[in-house]
């Protein structure tokens, strides 16, 4: 049993909350399996966005516009996961959905800004700066404030998991750009002692704010980190850019 309530209300104060472990057995392997195979070429979805890893475990050194590079398990990032009909399953079931309008206050539609896998591979993967989801760089007519984050391995303390500074999605936007933090506010807010890790079983379920200062390190050699994370809209935000045509969202919830 999940305490929704309870987790809603963390969620709304600290900027993060755990939902715990919702994912189990067949289903989890079968995601597990299902997100390998899409790396290895084994399924393939036109139109699915890929970034490998960088060989130097660097995220300023991550190769940018390659897309595929073949059958690998050290991609860093793998995008539009809706486009597969098993992950597109997991994006809409019932528990999501109920966060989903309870956290963004509607009864209406709910979009999806982005469906990710977040991979570190078996050599350890990439650290990820502190950084916040939102702002300008996301191109949306209102910051997005929902991330449901899925861990399909297990995420221990100093090895790939989250961490995150509680309460500072109440500290507004960086900077208006978004993204990757700024040195100075990262000096300004002493971040780095007020870096509160967030370790994960395999099957966990944990929210978080995209205003939410987080990061994560490294993970262990020879020990795998795979991650779901999936971003919710209200159902009103539309896309900005006007460089080309505006996003279509992928409708998570009619």
């Amino acid at each position: 049993m999940i305490d929704v309530a309870a987790a809603l209300a963390q969620f709304e104060t600290e900027g993060y909350a755990r939902l715990g472990k919702y994912l189990h057995g067949a289903e989890l392997e079968g995601l597990r399996d299902r997100v390998d195979a899409l790396m290895l070429g084994e399924v393939r979805h036109p139109g699915m966005f890929f970034q490998m890893d960088a060989p130097t475990g660097r995220y300023e050194d991550a190769p940018l516009g390659l897309g595929w590079q073949g059958p690998s398990l050290e991609y860093r990032k793998l995008e539009k996961l809706e486009l597969d009909e098993r992950i597109r399953a997991w994006i809409r079931n019932p528990l999501f959905e109920q966060v989903a309008r309870a956290a963004l206050a509607t009864q209406g539609p709910v979009n999806l800004y982005r469906a990710i896998l977040f991979n570190k591979g078996p050599p350890g993967g990439s650290n990820i700066p502190w950084h916040q989801d939102a702002g300008k760089l996301w191109g949306l007519s209102r910051d997005p404030e929902l991330q449901i984050w899925t861990a399909l391995d297990d995420a221990p303390e100093a090895e790939g998991c989250l961490e995150v500074i509680p309460k500072s999605h109440r500290w507004g936007l960086a900077s208006p750009l978004g993204g990757v933090m700024p040195a100075a506010a990262v000096a300004q807010r002493q971040a780095n002692a007020l870096a509160h890790a967030l370790p994960a079983q395999a099957g966990e379920v944990i929210l978080i704010h995209n205003l939410l200062w987080h990061r994560s390190g490294r993970g262990r050699p020879g020990q795998r980190r795979r991650a779901l994370s999936f971003c919710y809209l209200n159902g009103e935000t539309r896309c900005t850019r006007t460089k080309r045509a505006p996003r279509e969202f992928f409708r998570a919830f009619d």
